[in-house]
């Protein structure tokens, strides 16, 4: 039987055992790592190759910048968005509902608050290797032109942090499995379209660009992963920084409060 938590908003009680958790998530992982390595490997091949070089064929440089070295440094932070916030939906909700790997945690010494931590950092963790992975195809595209990539793995990992967050709270309320389409159609795919990635914001109204930097947590990932690929550090990314932080910060919270609600009976 579950222990008994207090289940008022405050900062979670987490020790080593998170990594435990966050252990157990990366055995699993090892086991099928050629399924989630060869798509991570590919996609981004596919978009550089038809969008880059094949649509960028058709359009002018954006800021300067030839399309195909617009659109890579987002196609690692859409990496980051998709690899957590799907590793922490889908994949939390199997582990929690279907598969009772969170009730048999919860049975050792392990609280939940602990299991929900270990799933947020591995979720970052799946961000981190699945950005390495584009960023290296990147890469192999000689579309890097600054030394300063070499910190967009740990802004990568803390940008995971963030999405697995977010995608956390969707899985505290999700009363089925399907519920994630909503999330998915409505969160996601306009994150996807509109986040900075394949055309500037610029190409929006005022009120448009405000509104999409004030609540699209892609944007800022998509602007920071940007300007340390291209070694264009402006003063707007230690805003994005802030931003990301503060948020990243208020759902981890929010995200074990909630699951904790939705656990404990």
């Amino acid at each position: 039987m579950m222990r008994s938590i207090r289940t008022g908003a405050r900062l979670p009680e987490l020790t080593y055992r998170v990594w435990k958790v966050w252990r157990r998530d990366f055995d699993v992982f090892m086991k099928t790592w050629k399924v989630n390595f060869f798509p991570s490997l590919f996609e981004p091949v596919f978009y550089l190759v038809a969008l880059g070089f094949g649509l960028g064929g058709f359009v002018q440089e954006i800021d300067g910048l030839p399309y195909v070295q617009f659109i890579a440094p987002a196609l690692v932070a859409i990496s980051v968005m998709n690899s957590s916030f799907f590793e922490c939906t889908y994949g939390s909700f199997v582990r929690m509902y279907y598969q009772k790997t969170f009730d048999g945690i919860i049975a050792t010494p392990i609280n939940i608050e602990e299991v929900v931590a270990g799933e947020l950092l591995w979720g970052a963790t799946r961000s981190l290797i699945s950005s390495t992975i584009v960023l290296g195809v990147v890469g192999a595209f000689g579309l890097m032109s600054s030394p300063l990539f070499i910190l967009i793995p740990p802004i990568a990992f803390f940008g995971g942090l963030m999405f697995s967050s977010i995608g956390m709270c969707f899985t505290a309320i999700a009363p089925n499995i399907d519920f994630f389409n909503y999330p998915a159609f409505l969160f996601v795919t306009p994150m996807f379209l509109l986040g900075n990635t394949f055309f500037p914001l610029s190409s929006f109204p005022k009120v448009l660009q405000t509104l999409a930097n004030a609540v699209l947590p892609l944007v800022h990932q998509v602007a920071l992963t940007r300007g340390l690929m291209l070694g264009d550090i402006e003063s707007s990314l230690l805003l994005s920084m802030i931003w990301t932080s503060a948020v990243t910060l208020f759902f981890f919270i929010l995200s074990i409060d909630l699951m904790k609600r939705r656990l404990i009976k």
